[in-house]
């Protein structure tokens, strides 16, 4: 048992920013606990992240079965896939709790609140448990936002719903086409669910060029989803067999019929209600964010903040990111975030994945470059495994050759885009990419032709 008067570091939040902070912690020599409300593993592992690819990886497996057999039963092989999803969330979860346990972290379960700079009440089951730290860490995460006009509850979801379903839907209207509204909706697209997707914007993905976001738009059409750009959800009715949603589209009200709908307008940083910030003087932004230094210091010294409560994308390896640098500078290192390549993925069919900046942002910042293209449909691995759609974009300055950002759109962007990253983490050139030698065949080949085109027109320019 640890010593609760003698707490060196105290982690509030077990997902992917705060077991990883404890961990470091802990690893560092200092005392540490970890406090979670619910699972271990946070939001990511329990009702996010993981479940939501065990899901989508099902769903693209069922689909490749039923190009062999039609007879492959579509309610069978959901089931299935829960089935499986939940084992994968478990040993997930196991993990995360075993390698808490073996670096000697405390789990403290229960509902966290700062009494004061020093210590902190943690609630369960109606008993309080007081605990003193010298530093704490805020992995509090966020929660999806609710929309007045569609308040959860019933056949009106938000994306944790949406992953628990028992049976597939026989329709499904997704208000919102960012990443988890599409690959959501896709993923039950897959299953056979008829899904329309309502957008705000001019384009679902929004973010992504629009030449990236082609592909993906291409093959959701061939999944049968029905995507409604420039729509504003206003009501829904519902009823025993579903539910009526009303929206305005092109200042006309139009209707969509569908057995449930699931919210997916973005997430909202959870700051509010009990955590007791207003107890250290602790001020939080418009957008419930609390601002941090380059050390993830908080206005109070000795409190750090991560992940999806400071400023940033909202992305489970950012607050893993963080949390190592919190516990660092606790500890007393000289560690301090850098932001240059943070990779983005969307898991869609086709993937989608971006790191550094794009073509757009250089374009607007003055920025002059070189793009270098290269297709998947020339490349021999991805014909093998009829993946042929999508490309791999490279942006490099046009002086030096220095890469500044790169998107992917094609399969296994998810993995590729990881070089690119450590392409710019280290400053190499398009020409360090094109010279470095990639086995054949493989994907990561397209990455050294697109660098290739982008040598060939920086000796154009020069």
């Amino acid at each position: 048992m640890i010593d609760h008067k003698s707490i060196d570091t105290l982690v509030i939040g077990s997902g992917p920013g705060g077991y990883v902070a404890a961990l470091r912690s802990a690893q560092l020599g200092m005392t540490t606990a970890v406090v979670e409300r619910g699972r271990v593993g946070g939001v990511c592992t329990n009702i996010g992240c993981i479940p939501s690819k065990a899901l989508i990886g099902e769903a693209h497996r069922f689909k490749q079965r039923k190009q062999w057999n039609q007879a492959v039963a579509a309610a069978a092989s959901f089931e299935d896939a829960q089935g499986f999803k939940q084992a994968v969330v478990n040993k997930q979860a196991g993990g995360v709790q075993y390698l808490l346990k073996t670096a000697g972290v405390s789990v403290l379960e229960g509902e966290a609140r700062l009494i004061d700079e020093h210590t902190a009440s943690i609630q369960q089951a109606g008993a309080e448990q007081r605990i003193s730290f010298k530093h704490a860490i805020l992995a509090t995460g966020s929660r999806p936002i609710e929309l007045a006009a569609l308040p959860y509850g019933g056949r009106i979801m938000s994306s944790t719903e949406a992953l628990s379903l028992p049976q597939i839907p026989s329709s499904l209207v997704v208000i919102g086409g960012g990443y988890i509204g599409v690959e959501l909706g896709q993923m039950y697209a897959k299953f056979g669910t008829k899904v329309t997707i309502l957008e705000g914007g001019g384009q679902v993905l929004p973010g992504f060029e629009a030449d990236l976001v082609a592909p993906v738009v291409r093959q959701l059409n061939e999944d049968g989803v029905t995507i409604i750009t420039e729509a504003i959800a206003v009501h829904a009715e519902q009823d025993a067999d579903g539910l009526t949603l009303r929206y305005m589209c092109q200042d006309e009200q139009r209707t969509v019929r569908a057995e449930y709908a699931l919210v997916t307008v973005g997430r909202r940083p959870n700051t509010d209600g009990g955590l007791g910030l207003e107890n250290i003087g602790l001020q939080t932004t418009g957008r419930g964010l609390i601002e941090t230094d380059a050390q993830c210091r908080t206005a109070v010294p000795h409190i750090f903040t991560i992940g999806d409560i400071t400023e940033g994308p909202a992305l489970a390896h950012k607050a893993s990111y963080e949390a190592k640098v919190a516990a660092e500078a606790i500890a007393g290192k000289p560690s301090i975030v850098d932001y240059r390549a943070i990779p983005l993925v969307v898991f869609s069919e086709p993937e989608l994945a971006s790191v550094g900046l794009t073509e757009t942002a250089c374009k607007e910042q003055g920025i002059p470059v070189i793009v270098g293209k290269s297709s998947f449909s020339i490349n021999g691995r991805a014909l093998a495994l009829k993946e042929e759609p999508g490309f791999v974009k490279i942006i490099a300055d046009q002086a030096s050759g220095i890469v500044k950002g790169a998107q992917i759109v094609g399969i296994e962007a998810s993995t590729l885009i990881s070089e690119l990253a450590l392409a710019i983490e280290m400053g190499a050139t398009v020409e360090d990419l094109a010279m470095t030698i990639h086995p054949h065949p493989t994907l990561g080949e397209v990455i050294m032709e697109a660098a290739e085109n982008a040598v060939r027109k920086m000796r154009i320019v020069k």
